[in-house]
């Protein structure tokens, strides 16, 4: 045996406890920086929380009376019609784009004449269908800048698309479908925005 040779061995043992070192600590350097990177992708609370449903007390909205709740970062209405706010529907079906809701603008078990699960109170995302502006609130029928034929609803001041009482967009204005209706459910008297549903549940 050669005198360098044990020489040689020792230099690569050392060599390859060098290189195994490097690779544990570039491994941990990895990890280290990966960890932070994939949890920067995960939801922060604040998405979290605006995806989470949002709980009404229905109690609290008076008959007649409009809410505004924020869902998803967008804001919905919930309003409680009167008695005499749902005897308008079904008497204007004429000025209506989709009277009946046949677009896709709501869950199946609001595709009916109020739109709703309980037809006392309107759940709609309170965005105009035609460029995202908010419409405001008009109940009052036959006012004197929304004509005689205004049976009350909601009107956008952006370009003029007018909604009727169940969110159902009126012929021959901007707006090309009727506003949407988001996920809901009742349980008792509490409205949960952002839950599927088949209806009124205790």
């Amino acid at each position: 045996m050669s005198e360098t040779g044990p020489l040689d061995e020792k230099e690569q043992a050392r060599r390859r406890i060098l290189v195994a070192s490097t690779i544990g600590m570039g491994t941990v350097g990895l990890a280290a920086t990966a960890i932070p990177f994939v949890a920067s992708m995960e939801p922060s609370e604040r998405a979290k929380a605006e995806a989470a449903p949002v709980d009404v007390d229905v109690t609290r909205v008076a008959p007649g009376t409009l809410i505004t709740v924020n869902w998803r970062g967008r804001p919905v209405w919930v309003l409680h019609r009167t008695p005499q706010m749902l005897a308008t529907l079904g008497k204007h079906d004429a000025l209506l784009l989709d009277p009946d809701s046949q677009t896709d603008q709501q869950p199946k078990y609001a595709r009916n004449a109020t739109r709703s699960v309980r037809p006392a109170f309107l759940v709609v995302e309170a965005v105009c269908t035609h460029l995202g502006c908010i419409p405001v609130f008009r109940p009052e029928p036959g006012a004197a800048d929304l004509g005689p034929d205004w049976p009350g609803g909601f009107y956008c001041p952006c370009h003029g698309s007018k909604y009727d009482l169940a969110g159902r967009v009126f012929r021959n204005v901007p707006a090309p479908v009727n506003l949407a209706v988001p996920p809901h459910a009742y349980h008792g008297e509490r409205l949960v925005i952002g839950e599927e549903g088949p209806g009124v549940t205790t």
